[in-house]
């Protein structure tokens, strides 16, 4: 049977309330404190709307659910509600559901966020270390819950660059992690899979979020690069200019190297067993910078 390295007996050791999401009682709130101003995007199980609460004119996020099993839609609210409060998760005020239809929506705070194919052309060195960083603090809080995120993807890592908030969003296919559990495979995205689903091995645990994170850490670096392999010479980046917006770990001081080499490749290992855990990862990225 296969264990987690770290965390493997957080629901274990807590009641049962806590992770047996099919006996929540779902508290509705009214569907009239909230309007919807314009879509803002759409999923496989949902649509997603910016919108404003009526009572105090704050924006909010309103994620209308597609039909799906009742108790998909109560592992998320369980789910969101064990987190409220972890550092950069998103935070849900509020579930409701339409009078007549019983269509249930979520109700989430506004996070003013950018497009990430815009904005990650334009991150420093140091941005893509402080915004991974950011993400590791809230991948390592929600294993630390005993939750598996399951879609960790750009997608669904919400930035404010001018606020430099980060928040991890999309708990549709989070789950409780029980060691020895077989999980469904048909879970992540395409390009963020881990080996263990390519191989149907349903026994997999927290590590799965941590090759996520490896592929976009891999992209950031790539989207410098392409900054670099440029066929028009007067769009390529100048020395200079690629000296201050290198990525992390494509420059660093000798005295460094042997510590940190490894770091990208520690998450996308292709065993989950040796694959760096996310409280392990967020100690090794020097959030200040390097000494050069």
């Amino acid at each position: 049977m296969s264990k987690s390295r770290v965390y493997a007996d957080v629901n274990v050791l807590r009641p049962k309330e806590y992770w047996d999401y099919e006996s929540l009682v779902v508290q509705w709130g009214d569907q009239d404190d909230y309007e919807v101003v314009r879509k803002v995007g759409r999923g496989k199980y949902s649509e997603v709307f910016e919108g404003i609460n009526v009572n105090n004119n704050e924006r909010c996020i309103i994620k209308i659910l597609k039909p799906v099993k009742k108790k998909k839609i109560k592992r998320e609210i369980k789910i969101l509600q064990n987190l409220c409060g972890g550092p950069n998760i998103v935070k849900l005020l509020d579930v409701v559901r339409d009078h007549h239809s019983k269509t249930p929506s979520l109700i989430f705070e506004h996070v003013n966020s950018t497009d990430f194919k815009v904005l990650y052309p334009t991150l420093t060195d140091y941005d893509i270390r402080y915004y991974i960083y950011e993400l590791l603090k809230a991948l390592d809080y929600c294993h630390s819950q005993g939750i598996m995120h399951r879609d960790v993807k750009p997608h669904n890592v919400m930035i404010d660059h001018e606020l430099r908030k980060l928040r991890l969003i999309d708990w549709g296919l989070a789950e409780f992690y029980h060691p020895g559990k077989e999980y469904n495979v048909r879970v992540a995205s395409r390009y963020f899979k881990g080996p263990e689903l390519l191989v149907d091995l349903q026994d997999y645990d927290y590590s799965l979020d941590m090759w996520s994170l490896g592929c976009m850490f891999a992209g950031m670096a790539i989207d410098f690069l392409d900054k670099l392999l440029r066929y028009d010479h007067q769009d390529r980046l100048t020395a200079r200019e690629a000296m201050v917006s290198l990525p992390p770990l494509l420059f660093v001081p000798l005295s460094l190297l042997n510590e940190i080499q490894n770091l990208p490749i520690l998450t996308l290992h292709k065993s989950g067993q040796q694959r760096a855990a996310g409280c392990g990862l967020s100690n090794s990225i020097p959030l200040g910078g390097f000494d050069l």
